[in-house]
């Protein structure tokens, strides 16, 4: 009943399908919980032990993800780690660890790099969010160039490979993922001043969507799954071979380490009074970030500030933009609701936004977030959430039109909840399919089906639009849930855009990426032919099967003179 992608290859990571095929409890015993069919694992932390768990493979390069939830409130002497090793006394390793702290302090995240046994390659920042209240993603980017050390995508440092200079580089020794929960009191909070509180035992971590798209190494015959071709890592993702940062990068890098550093190895003349290691004189500027105007990230980079990239359309003062640009909250209220627009139109593009929903009672209230051309021959690729009554679940509502016509509903559930903290929704439009994701997992697929004469969208330019807007004549139950104003104001919030897509001018006729595949936004090419992969058609088949709940491919009772052409091409 739905798309047939048998053949297609999705570009951005997709999640792993669980933690049973992927990794191993090291320590712990039963204090390492794998939970909801494989889909999370719970570190917890007693007085007796901590626990931990590794990778099944070794890799030798790759980019590896991981969203984590800390240990809430007082976690003063506990370590959090999602961190690469090998083994033995020279072995390399890259580390994210994460130190509790008391109560209302914020937690300490501690990077370093090890090579043949050797570190002393700490930085250290705050975060700028509260990493224990919602699950964020942390990854590690590693080639033979570099190492990119990311938050929610955002870079906050980058450890080049300087072996020109004579510092070492891990690049010959197999890796693999770990992570573990620890009692380190005697060193993690304020040097340890501050000890482990064990009448707050146990202490939990948890973590889901471990994604490794990387080289796979084999022991046994010395050969990594790469070898000799740049197309055999996990999901066929070559970006990490030779990620860099673009400007955009830079900037949230300097935006990052100006604002979020504590402490840089780089600086620390007391620590190093014989003088700094030789790729800290590479690294200078200023507040002693690194020197990578040169560099090209080829993973989105989030857009700065809705004041650089978004108009209010409607509703005044309800819509807010908060945070010195990177939240926009829109309110809905008996006499208004309130949207915005992106200022620039695309021809083509990937589109993210990350959204939490109106909590509560939101019947009758529709959020969106869509692309749309004007006039009555319009195009159009929808994402809307329909509210419902408190404890039933939203509708997530997806449409496309072209030349004016739509007709092509897709409905779902959702497998958490979207109000009670961020998500990311994301459109993939090219000329060849419009791919539908939430957190990166694929739930819709609509191909470029013109050979049988069905409209794609294709020419006209679109912006990217959002609202939150009053639909209670049929957003609930067909309209028969009415929206209670007792509840009003309602409010949404959206932060995170990025748009990465050819920028179309009225005035010339011309795309930003006319003649040319490298000039799209943050010179990423992967959504221009981006598919879906084995993991990708195995994560749509998972939503489609378990969260579908109105398929127009299916409703014969509305298209009693036949389905529409492309619903014959879309069974697996």
């Amino acid at each position: 009943m739905y798309l047939s992608v048998l053949a297609l290859v999705l570009l951005s990571p997709v999640w792993a399908d669980n933690f049973y095929q992927d990794a191993t409890v090291t320590f712990g015993d039963q204090r390492a919980q794998i939970q909801d069919g494989g889909r999370l694992l719970a570190l917890s932390l007693d007085k007796i032990s901590g626990s931990g768990f590794q990778s099944k493979n070794e890799y030798l390069f790759g980019r590896f993800d991981m969203q984590l939830k800390l240990v809430p409130r007082n976690s003063a002497g506990t370590v959090t780690t999602f961190y690469l090793s090998s083994q033995g006394a020279g072995h390399d390793e890259i580390d994210f660890e994460f130190l509790g702290n008391s109560s209302g302090q914020p937690y300490t995240v501690h990077t370093n790099v090890y090579s043949q046994g050797k570190g002393n390659k700490e930085q250290q920042f705050r975060l700028w969010f509260d990493p224990t209240s919602s699950f964020h993603t942390y990854s590690i980017v590693w080639n033979s160039q570099r190492i990119i050390f990311l938050v929610d995508n955002i870079p906050i440092r980058v450890f080049n490979n300087h072996e020109a200079l004579g510092v070492a580089f891990p690049k010959n020794q197999a890796m693999r993922v770990y992570a573990s929960l620890w009692n380190a009191d005697d060193w993690a909070t304020q040097g340890g001043r501050v000890k482990t509180d064990w009448s707050m035992a146990p202490f939990t971590a948890s973590y889901r969507n471990f994604n490794t798209n990387a080289c796979v190494w084999s022991a046994a015959t010395s050969t990594s799954s790469c070898g000799g071709s740049k197309t055999d890592s996990v999901n066929n993702d070559q970006t990490w071979q030779s990620q860099q940062l673009n400007a955009n990068g830079r900037n949230r890098l300097r935006w990052v380490q100006q604002k979020y550093m504590i402490y840089n190895y780089c600086a620390d003349a007391n620590r190093f009074s014989q003088g700094f290691s030789p790729e800290c004189k590479r690294s200078r500027g200023k507040k002693n970030i690194l020197s990578l105007l040169a560099l090209v990230l080829l993973s989105p980079v989030w857009a700065d500030n809705f004041y650089q990239d978004a108009t209010v359309t409607f509703g005044d003062q309800r819509a807010q933009i908060q945070d010195g640009g990177r939240l926009l909250a829109l309110s809905l209220d008996k006499i208004s609701g309130s949207g915005f627009q992106s200022k620039n139109e695309y021809l083509f593009g990937r589109f993210d936004m990350q959204l939490k929903l109106v909590p509560g009672n939101s019947a009758g209230t529709v959020t969106t977030f869509y692309l749309s051309s004007q006039g009555a021959g319009h195009d159009e690729i929808d994402f809307e959430f329909l509210g419902n009554s408190s404890g039933q679940p939203y509708t997530v509502h997806t449409n496309v039109y072209s030349q004016g016509k739509g007709n092509k509903e897709q409905q779902f559930r959702l497998w958490f909840d979207p109000t009670s903290s961020f998500h990311t929704y994301s459109i993939v439009w090219n000329s060849q399919r419009i791919i539908f994701l939430v957190d990166n997992i694929p739930i819709r697929v609509f191909n470029n089906h013109e050979a049988l004469g069905v409209a794609f969208p294709k020419n006209q330019a679109m912006r990217v639009y959002a609202s939150l807007w009053n639909a209670d004549d049929w957003a609930t139950q067909g309209g028969r849930v009415k929206t209670d104003w007792s509840m009003a104001p309602f409010t949404a919030s959206y932060r995170n855009f990025n748009t990465n897509g050819c920028a179309w001018s009225a005035a010339t006729s011309t795309s930003s990426c006319e003649g040319s595949k490298t000039d799209s936004v943050n010179n990423d090419q992967t959504w221009q032919t981006q598919q879906l992969n084995a993991n990708g058609r195995n994560r749509l088949r998972w939503v489609q099967q378990k969260y579908m709940i109105y398929n127009y491919c299916a409703d014969a009772n509305r298209f009693s003179q036949g389905f529409s052409p492309e619903c014959k091409r879309s069974r697996f």
